[in-house]
């Protein structure tokens, strides 16, 4: 077994509020973390998400897109369709969107943020049928 685990990790001002913002979101279990200031959510497959406040002895991270949190739900005939409700339900958790949802050959996507203004993508694959290629 190889002892190192892979989680993401995300600062946050308020680590609980997010916290609960990506629970609702991911329907995921929070965990308690190692400190107040530190909550553990259970994404499933062995991933994580750490959500923390970062030491006041040291800067805050600049939010940015380049590594994002990538929300994929079930592949879906009608992808557009079914993002809007997902993108719904986001922004009733206080999300913003940063670009239109938009049909893709791939499927359907819109660039959202969080609470803190951290970015992440929802994206809907779009369901093949078994004769297509």
């Amino acid at each position: 077994m190889n002892p190192m685990q892979i989680s993401l990790v995300l600062a946050a001002h308020d680590p609980k509020a997010l916290s609960h913002f990506y629970g609702a979101l991911f329907n995921a279990t929070i965990c308690a973390g190692k400190a107040d200031h530190h909550k553990i959510l259970d994404l499933g497959n062995g991933l994580r998400l750490e959500i923390y406040r970062p030491s006041q002895h040291r800067p805050f991270p600049v939010a940015g897109r380049a590594l994002s949190v990538c929300l994929k739900r079930s592949a879906h005939h009608t992808p557009l369709v079914e993002l809007e409700h997902h993108v719904s339900h986001a922004l009733s958790l206080g999300a913003s969107v940063v670009e239109p949802a938009r049909l893709e050959p791939f499927g359907a996507e819109c660039w959202m943020n969080d609470p803190e203004g951290n970015a992440f993508l929802l994206l809907i694959p779009i369901a093949r049928s078994e004769g297509s290629a």
